[in-house]
């Protein structure tokens, strides 16, 4: 298998032990001599990088009919269409950059993996990422049990490959659901769940996502939690925890992208986290260039290294966030013995509600706030089992209004400071 020997786990922990932060940018294109040109400047960018091959949206469905005419006509689409060009190409493409110096993952966004994980494997990588729920209530109408039986049959074929000598690695993406005014805890809870699946499945290299959300301090106890959950679950597995730069509507300036960007290294360096998942200052406009995401991992990587106090990492159990996240795995755990079928169950009984998500498996009863410190909390629970954890029973009405500030906060927020406080130069780390 060409470029096993490139194994992505292994080189995220030893550069964590070096205290380098992995920076990683969230980069696809369709013409493989322009993807080649990508990884190759991800690799020589200075900070400590691994590439990503991000897959387009029609082989994110299976459409590999669309993305034939795509390339018939020249057309061009938002990825790279790992499974049309077949092993050759993505080889071509990948020899000399890809290795144990820069190792490379597949993202993909796909409820039906198994197609791009198998042309994954032909391409001599191993890395990807994901989830059966994360990957399927907020893409598309994917019923969740379909989700649940796709991710079992990719995840047993990408877990055979540890008989070969080779040990793949996959990334929950449940820290990150919908992007924005998901409460804290039931984004750890996910996240740990779907490690917990991926490790059920014989995944023995594993990280776990969270995504920054609209408070340093409380992002600060989602990570411990996280890394405290993740203790509990995943006692024979090596796994690191990755932080995704704000996944919601971003700023609209320069100042605010960097500004909120550095702001996510800060929480990489404050928890100890392994890995970081940049945006750009082009976030809110268009696809960035390869010029922006080098620039993006740069001052991710000069805004944790400047950050006072240096990493300091912690599985806490001391806090509201721990609480709720460890009720929620524990409810969801309670149902059934088969951590997939138990998220089925937890969904159809509402132990388990992602709000405002509008897929016909999500119960739908649960809501969100910000509050006035900008803290994200529950004004609605649900069904969820944590009512005698949250204030006031998480009884609180939100208004069209509220919903409409609390998605713009963040944007807001950043956008303002930068106007007030203009950055000295391009890509500053003076971010307080």
């Amino acid at each position: 298998m060409q470029g096993a020997h490139s194994d992505f786990g292994s080189f995220v922990r030893a550069a964590h032990r070096a205290g380098r932060l992995v920076v990683q940018p969230r980069m696809g294109f369709s013409d493989p001599a322009q993807m080649r040109r990508g990884l190759a400047a991800t690799k020589g960018a200075d900070a400590t990088t691994v590439g990503t091959l991000t897959i387009d949206a029609y082989t994110r469905v299976g459409d590999t009919a669309a993305v034939d005419e795509a390339l018939r006509r020249g057309t061009g689409i938002n990825g790279f269409p790992i499974v049309n060009y077949g092993a050759h190409t993505t080889r071509d493409m990948l020899d000399g950059i890809h290795g144990p110096d820069f190792p490379v993952q597949v993202r993909h966004g796909s409820a039906k993996p198994f197609d791009i994980f198998a042309a994954t494997v032909r391409a001599g990588l191993s890395a990807s990422e994901g989830g059966p729920v994360s990957y399927c209530l907020p893409y598309g109408r994917t019923p969740l049990d379909q989700s649940v039986r796709e991710w079992d049959r990719s995840t047993l074929f990408l877990a055979q490959l540890r008989g070969m000598g080779v040990d793949p690695h996959l990334e929950t993406f449940g820290g990150c659901m919908l992007g924005q005014l998901c409460p804290p805890s039931l984004l750890v809870a996910i996240s740990a769940l779907e490690a917990l699946f991926f490790y059920r499945h014989g995944i023995r290299s594993i990280s776990v996502s969270y995504a920054q959300q609209t408070h340093f301090g409380q992002d600060i106890e989602a990570v411990a939690a996280l890394r405290a959950l993740c203790a509990e679950l995943l006692p024979a597995a090596t796994w690191h925890v990755v932080i995704y730069t704000y996944m919601g509507v971003y700023p609209t300036t320069d100042g605010g992208s960097y500004r909120l960007l550095g702001q996510a290294a800060q929480l990489a360096a404050a928890t100890g986290s392994e890995r970081i998942i940049v945006k750009t200052v082009a976030e809110s406009r268009r696809i960035p260039t390869i010029e922006e995401n080098i620039e993006a991992l740069e001052h991710a990587t000069r805004a944790a290294t400047a950050f006072p106090g240096g990493a300091r990492p912690g599985n806490s159990t001391d806090s509201q966030v721990y609480a709720e996240a460890h009720a929620l795995v524990a409810a969801v755990l309670d149902l059934h013995d088969d951590v997939g079928q138990a998220l089925i169950l937890a969904f159809k009984r509402g132990l388990l509600d992602v709000p405002y998500c509008v897929h016909p498996d999500n119960m739908g009863r649960t809501r969100s706030y910000i509050d006035d410190t900008g803290r994200l909390r529950w004004a609605t629970t649900g069904e969820l089992p944590i009512g005698h954890l949250v204030e006031s029973s998480g009884n609180r009405r939100v208004t069209s209004g509220e919903l409409l500030g609390a998605l713009s906060y963040v944007s807001h927020k950043f956008d303002t400071e930068a106007m007030e406080k203009p950055l000295p130069t391009k890509g500053s780390t003076s971010l307080r």
